[in-house]
């Protein structure tokens, strides 16, 4: 992605379940008010504003806002700005406010900081990264939620999701687009051809892509000339792997990536790498393709394409169905294999942060916290909450529905995107930091101890310590 998808490409970066995909849960939206003052709303749905989406649930009490405006920023464009034009639209119906969607590019930190700079940051800005989240609270730059948003928090969200918008003891954020980075999608054609099965376990896995290849088929399309889909890959064997104790401390960085949690999971990553006739193109031809490319070049051709499967975040269904391929029936999903104890589950997502005070900025982060909003961009689909209140039937089809439920039952047990947590130096920028060193691994997967020094070095002179 890169980024209007970090977590759309990231997102175009990275989020994920690693529970059965099979699971859909059955959750009731409650009619809910909250606030004070004059409101506007009735309790009853409203009619949608998407066409053919179905009536908006409304479970949230809003203020009138008539005559005040708001700008809100996002990296979002395409698609994604649309859908989310259409959330900014009914917050517009239901209290008179006047919204204005301000594009920020890929470098929200730099937009913001020279709009605060100027004197007139937006409203209500949408970040991708926890580490852009500290960054802003810790330069003063943000505004602490009100009890309204505070209270559909609560209601609406895992403590885990509440957590990773908070700083200092004081809750900033709402996470109100989510991405689910543990997902393995192939290409059903060429598994019931192979006899292929979905494998459960790392070392499944590995059979699974050998059989694949010994019928006569690439088994992974791996994009190595994006290097964050390669952070993604260790992330999930690490978590895994080496437990989320392990991972916390080597998301802080106090413990180094010379430790041998590291090496086992570099050396687990390897047992795929390391054998250039289980990827797409071999090697060099791994490092020669992008994001994009990965999941086309799998579905593409139906039984004649070049993989089998390729490991990405939900956000890949937007490119699967690019390739002409039907989700739930060409194309179908597992959970990423359990390397250790249990599956992993690693997420991304978009928090909503306010730059400015007011009513009208704390009512927005409300009504994103709220199942309300998420419903209208589920029903256009390309989109994921962690809302636990959104009613799975907002999905336009069964596997996103599956998706979305595995996420929700996660509940806390999930651990956010590494590298976006990371200083950007280390976790975020093409040709440096991880990045590079687990490209150069994807060239000589077999320098276990020469990739953990490199990435020990950058790591150290990222985080200053």
């Amino acid at each position: 992605m890169l980024r209007s998808t970090r977590t759309s490409l990231r997102t175009a970066r990275r989020t994920r379940t690693a529970l059965a995909l099979a699971a859909t849960v059955a959750l009731g939206l409650t009619a809910a008010a909250c606030g004070s003052g004059d409101k506007s709303g009735d309790d009853k749905p409203s009619a949608s504003r998407s066409g053919d989406s179905g009536p908006v649930p409304q479970t949230v009490r809003l203020p009138k806002l008539n005559g005040q405006k708001l700008k809100v920023t996002a990296v979002w464009t395409g698609d994604e700005q649309k859908n989310f034009t259409k959330v900014l639209d009914e917050f517009s119906r239901r209290t008179g406010a006047e919204v204005s969607f301000v594009p920020s590019g890929d470098d929200m930190a730099s937009f913001v900081g020279s709009k605060v700079a100027g004197g007139d940051p937006p409203d209500v800005a949408m970040l991708q990264q926890p580490g852009v989240l500290n960054e802003f609270a810790q330069k003063g730059w943000l505004k602490p939620l009100g009890s309204e948003a505070t209270a559909q928090l609560d209601k609406n969200f895992a403590k885990g999701w509440q957590e990773l918008g908070s700083h200092g003891g004081k809750q900033y954020g709402v996470y109100f687009k989510a991405a689910d980075k543990s997902l393995v999608w192939y290409n059903t054609k060429i598994f019931e051809a192979a006899g292929a099965k979905e494998p459960k376990t790392w070392a499944d896995f590995l059979r699974t892509a050998q059989v694949i290849a010994d019928f006569g088929v690439s088994p992974v399309s791996v994009a190595g000339a994006d290097g964050w889909t390669l952070t993604d890959w260790f992330e999930n064997i690490y978590l895994s792997q080496a437990g989320q104790e392990k991972y916390d401390q080597l998301t802080k960085h106090t413990i180094k990536w010379t430790d041998p949690s590291v090496k086992d999971a570099l050396t687990t990553l390897g047992q795929l790498l390391g054998k250039k006739e289980l990827l797409a193109g071999g090697n060099d031809g791994a490092i020669g393709t992008q994001f994009p490319d990965s999941v086309t070049q799998t579905f593409l051709g139906g039984d004649k394409a070049k993989a089998a499967m390729v490991f990405e975040g939900d956000f890949a269904a937007v490119n699967i169905a690019g390739a002409k391929a039907q989700l739930g029936k060409d194309a179908k999903v597992f959970p990423f294999p359990a390397v250790g104890a249990k599956p992993p589950v690693v997420t991304g997502g978009d928090v909503g942060v306010a730059l400015k005070d007011g009513q009208a900025a704390q009512a927005l982060l409300t009504f994103l916290a709220s199942p309300d909003a998420a419903a209208i961009w589920a029903h256009q689909g390309g989109f994921l909450s962690a809302n636990k209140n959104l009613d799975p039937a907002a999905y336009p089809d069964e596997v996103f529905r599956g998706i979305a439920g595995s996420l929700v039952a996660a509940g806390d047990d999930f651990r956010f995107d590494m590298s976006d947590q990371a200083p950007a130096s280390f976790g975020a920028k093409p040709g440096q930091g991880e990045w590079k060193d687990l490209q150069d691994f994807l060239k000589n997967p077999g320098d276990v101890a020469g990739t953990q020094a490199k990435l020990e070095s950058d790591a150290a002179k990222a985080f200053k310590n």
